[in-house]
């Protein structure tokens, strides 16, 4: 055991290994978890490559943010539950602060922002939601039935554009799925360095469903627009299966039509998010900071913030002591391959709207989105130069075309 492993255990050493994550992690979900096992698996050596890599099936499994939940189960795994709000918050408030910065500069000098950079914003956002829909639909639709599952899961969505009716996909994907694979017994593995008694983990499930079923009640019964919206990004927390670019059209669906955040400012978050490290899921923060009914600002991006990551907690918390179970399933491997497929239609039809349709309006906007794509995916150039250089060639061309 290295000296490391030794003097890494306390919660503030937690968060600041984690702090310094979340200020460097560029790249999306895949690039986290690459950094994750070179931070904890090579150099710190907290857990072996097996160990992890059952980790990681884990959190890809269950709804939510795949990285943010390896974190917060690393957090656990050296230091209990303080120590997974420590890895939490590490990981996650650098981004979320400099999001909810942008917001409040957008409502207090939108003006003064260049509506050709703001749609510069809108245009890099199919270049990026482009890039997951290609390297998701790569890895998990390889196969005929899987390629029809997610052709099909876009055109339902399309045509049912609700969050229930994202659920309804999901749920027929699973039941499918069971009927067509048979996915072979996982290899050997070594357990997870995590105890958590099962009773415990029950009771955390069961938390997790209360306030999935309980809280549109309330919301229902005490009409209260702080309520509202713990309700809407908890749910939104709860059944994204996928990872952050999943998340935009539950969002789009809960505060676009509501009237609580506009379209454009939507998407325009939506760009600034793949500026900053960190998880996706921070751009929760941004969107409770531009409501347009209070709570907004500051307080608003922590409730939000706060909502949509309550899930990610109580389920990692609540499935690690059934995990062992779970990993062994070939029913629940299967479930999992037509509910991955499905997902990949969910970004797709996301891809089209709100993302394509609030961006692409002439041709030149088509050409910039283009060049960012090419940008990303084969010049590997950082997401948020990407990001930063669309915006720029955004206000460019708003000057001259």
């Amino acid at each position: 055991m290295t000296d490391t492993t030794k003097t890494d255990r306390s919660p503030w050493a937690v968060f600041l290994i984690f702090l310094q994550l979340g200020l460097t992690s560029f790249g999306g979900p895949i690039a986290h978890l690459g950094y994750f096992r070179d931070e904890f698996v090579t150099r710190r050596q907290w857990l072996t490559e097996r160990s992890y890599a059952d980790l990681v099936a884990l959190c890809q499994f269950l709804p939510g943010p795949a990285s943010s939940q390896v974190g917060i189960a690393l957090g656990l795994s050296r230091s209990g539950y303080a120590g997974a709000l420590a890895a939490w918050a590490g990981f996650t408030l650098p981004s979320a602060i400099v999001l909810v910065l942008f917001a409040l500069g957008m409502a207090s000098y939108g003006n003064a922002i260049p509506s050709g950079m703001l749609h510069g914003l809108k245009v890099v956002a199919v270049a990026v939601v482009a890039q997951a829909v290609w390297g998701m639909a790569r890895n998990l639709c390889p196969d005929v039935p899987r390629i029809t599952i997610m052709a099909a899961a876009t055109c339902f969505v399309l045509l049912v554009p609700s969050a229930w009716g994202q659920v309804g996909v999901i749920a027929i994907a699973a039941v499918i799925s069971l009927l067509l694979f048979s996915p072979q017994q996982g290899a050997a593995h070594d357990p997870l360095p995590i105890a958590i008694r099962r009773r415990v983990g029950l009771l955390w499930l069961m938390l997790f469903f209360a306030l999935l079923l309980g809280l549109p009640l309330l919301a229902a019964l005490f009409p209260n627009q702080a309520l509202s919206m713990v309700d809407a990004f908890y749910r939104a927390g709860s059944l994204v299966f996928g990872g952050g670019h999943v998340v935009l059209p539950l969002l789009q669906a809960e505060v676009v039509p509501s009237g609580w955040v506009s379209n454009d400012a939507f998407l325009a978050g939506y760009g600034a998010a793949q500026a900053v490290p960190g998880p996706l899921f921070t751009f929760a923060a941004f969107l409770g900071a531009s409501m347009n009914e209070a709570p907004s600002g500051w307080l608003g991006g922590l409730i939000c913030l706060l909502a949509i990551f309550a899930p990610s907690f109580l389920l990692v918390v609540g499935t690690l002591p059934f995990w062992e179970h779970l990993r062994r399933s070939i029913h629940t491997q299967a479930a999992l391959s037509g509910i991955n497929a499905a997902v990949v239609g969910l970004l797709l039809a996301a891809l089209y709207q709100p993302v394509w349709t609030s961006a692409i309006y002439a041709p030149q906007d088509f050409g910039l989105a283009l060049v960012a794509l090419v940008a990303l995916m084969f010049w590997k150039l950082p997401p948020w130069l990407v990001v930063v250089g669309t915006g720029v060639a955004g206000w460019l061309l708003s000057t001259v075309v």
